[in-house]
C-alpha cells in the first residue's frame, strides 16, 4: 500500500545556504510515490540522503538510533527544509522507522544499555523484596520481566550479541509491521552481498504487510527490487530513471566483465 503520495515544496527566493542550494533541493517541486518501494540513487553529496531525511523529519517517523530525530544535532540543518514540505497522505500511519545505517551501532548501543538496567532493576528489587509476602514481590518484578521478555522476544541475546549485518537484518526483520512506512539510508553498508539478497525478501514481506519504504542506496542488488521506483539525483537535479540506464548498474557490470582493465587505470 502507497500509505504516503506526494511531497511538495513550495518555490521560494526566501530560502538560501544548505540545503536549499543543492541542484536536488534547487529543482525540487513534487515528488510523488507511485509504487510501495522507492529507490533514490546518487553520488555521494547529490542530496538523496538529505531529502530522505527532510521526508524523515516531515513525517515525524519513529528514528532507530543513537537519538531520536528530535533531538538529533546531525538533522539541525534539515529542520527547515523539512518544515517547508507539505505531505499528502492517502493514509496517515506512525507504524514504521527512519534508519541511518551508520546509526545503527548507536540503537544497537542503547538496547544494550536498556537490557542492563532492566536486569539491574530486577536485582534491587529482589533485593528489596527478599524478606516479604512473595505475591508482592512478584508483582514488582511483573515489569521488568515484562520488559525483558519483549527485548528477548524481538531481538533474541541481543543486537551486539550478533555480527553487524546478521544483527541489522534481525533488527529489521523484528520491527516490520503491517502497514508500516520505512525510511531507510543505505541500508547495504552493513550487509554483505548474501544479505542484501535476504533484506530484499524482507523488502518483498514488508509490501505484501501493505508496507511502504522510501530508501537512499548505492546498491545495485537493493536498485533491482522488482515494481521499484528509482529516483536519480546529480547536477540536474531528480529525475525517474530505469534500472538498466543507472551508471551505478552499468559500471558494476562492467567491472566485473573485465575487473584487470579498470585496475590498470586506477
Amino acid at each position: 500500500m502507497i500509505h504516503l503520495r506526494e511531497a511538495r515544496l513550495a518555490a521560494s527566493r526566501e530560502r538560501h545556504g544548505f540545503p536549499f542550494d543543492l541542484p536536488a533541493v534547487r529543482s525540487l517541486r513534487t515528488l510523488r510515490f507511485e509504487t510501495p518501494v522507492t529507490l533514490l540513487v546518487g553520488e555521494n553529496g547529490s542530496g538523496k540522503s538529505t531529502v530522505l531525511e527532510a521526508l524523515e523529519l516531515a513525517s515525524r517517523a519513529i528514528t532507530a538510533g543513537s537519538a531520536e530525530a528530535s533531538d538529533d544535532p546531525t538533522l539541525d540543518g534539515l529542520r527547515a527544509l523539512a518544515r517547508a514540505l507539505t505531505l499528502t497522505w492517502a493514509k496517515k500511519t506512525h507504524r514504521g522507522f527512519f534508519l541511518r545505517a551508520e546509526d545503527f551501532f548507536g540503537y544497537a548501543k542503547r538496547m544494550a544499555t536498556l537490557r542492563a538496567e532492566l536486569d539491574a532493576g530486577l536485582a534491587a528489587v529482589d533485593e528489596e523484596y527478599a524478606d516479604r509476602p512473595g505475591l508482592a514481590h512478584e508483582l514488582a518484578r511483573t515489569p521488568y520481566l515484562r520488559e525483558l521478555a519483549e527485548l528477548e522476544r524481538r531481538y533474541g541475546e541481543g543486537l551486539d550479541a550478533q555480527s553487524h549485518g546478521e544483527s541489522f537484518l534481525r533488527f529489521f526483520q523484528a520491527r516490520l509491521v503491517p502497514g508500516g512506512v520505512y525510511f531507510l539510508d543505505e541500508p547495504e553498508a552493513p550487509l554483505s552481498p548474501a544479505r542484501q539478497l535476504a533484506f530484499l525478501s524482507l523488502l518483498k514481506e514488508l509490501v505484501e504487510a501493505d508496507g511502504q519504504a522510501v530508501i537512499a542506496t548505492h546498491s545495485p542488488i537493493l536498485l533491482a527490487f522488482p515494481g521499484a521506483t528509482i529516483w536519480s539525483f546529480d547536477a540536474a537535479g531528480i529525475a525517474p530513471v530505469a534500472y538498466e540506464d543507472l551508471e551505478h548498474v552499468r559500471l558494476t557490470r562492467d567491472f566485473l566483465a573485465n575487473p584487470e582493465a579498470f585496475l590498470r587505470h586506477l
